[in-house]
């Protein structure tokens, strides 16, 4: 009797545990499916381990944001580099050039036909050229710049500007002319007479007319041109020309597009005299 009775009393908690065991969150012993928050009451004040994230605000519902006016920037004037005051030799008009060696150390400024020349400095006319001799039967190397004006500046550079297709009148050897005064027309005379109009510009030092291939370009010229176009007006190319001249003599021999054509008899013509004018090569 007690035996059954203590069988029964056993399969009763057996059903109970059971019972239990289905009714637990996660079915498996000591793992919860309950979510946070109820895993939290369920198990009483305590530490919360978990962050949850507050939502980002929506676009629509962040508050505007209005700039302050602010002041203009304060434009701070460029250095200078040098005594002398330089001008883009090309006045009011589009120009672009190149800002690399092609072949000889000089640069072509591509603008409009008529574009006023114009000189980049302070200083003396040193040689003009009114008549265009090329020929491209003979493609004479004092001529291949037809119509052309240098001047001898104040920092003692030689500056040439070629292919021109007139020479402004009174521009003439030994005559004082200041930066941005006119020395002619940008044309396409010379061996450029079959390309768009251009200014052939080159950067050298003093020398007898008869060494035409030192006047044609002896230094980079495309640091200055962009210089003074961008509004440094006082970064000067006489540091440089002395230190090429020095490298390769006052009076260095041609090395580069030196011969004319084959059969050419033309001789060179004596260039007119001008007034001789030292001039250091300056700061």
């Amino acid at each position: 009797m007690r035996s059954g009775h203590i069988a029964r009393l056993s399969v009763t908690v057996g059903v109970l545990l059971a019972t239990g065991a289905c009714a637990s969150p996660g079915g498996v012993a000591g793992v919860s499916t309950l979510p946070p928050a109820a895993e939290v009451a369920a198990t009483g004040p305590g530490k919360v381990t978990a962050t949850i994230p507050t939502p980002s605000p929506t676009p629509a519902a962040q508050a505007s944001v209005t700039r302050p006016a602010g002041d203009d920037p304060v434009r701070v004037p460029p250095p200078k580099l040098s005594n002398f005051s330089y001008v883009f030799p090309v006045k009011d008009c589009r120009v672009s050039y190149e800002s690399r060696l092609l072949v000889l150390p000089k640069t072509t400024i591509w603008t409009g036909k008529g574009c006023s020349f114009v000189s980049p400095v302070n200083g003396v006319v040193d040689e003009v050229n009114a008549k265009n001799r090329w020929k491209p039967s003979t493609d004479r190397g004092p001529d291949r710049e037809g119509r052309f004006v240098t001047v001898i500046g104040d920092d003692g550079v030689r500056y040439l500007g070629g292919h021109l297709d007139r020479i402004t009148p009174g521009i003439k050897p030994g005559v004082r002319v200041s930066a941005g005064q006119v020395l002619g027309q940008v044309g396409n005379s010379g061996n450029a007479r079959s390309t768009a109009s251009n200014l052939y510009f080159a950067i050298s030092w003093k020398t007898d007319h008869s060494l035409w291939w030192v006047r044609r370009g002896m230094v980079p010229p495309w640091n200055y041109l962009d210089a003074w176009l961008d509004g440094n007006r006082t970064l000067s190319p006489a540091e440089e020309s002395r230190a090429v001249m020095n490298r390769v003599g006052a009076s260095p021999k041609c090395s580069t597009l030196c011969a004319a054509k084959p059969g050419s008899t033309d001789k060179p013509e004596k260039p007119s005299p001008t007034p001789e004018e030292k001039i250091p090569l300056g700061n």
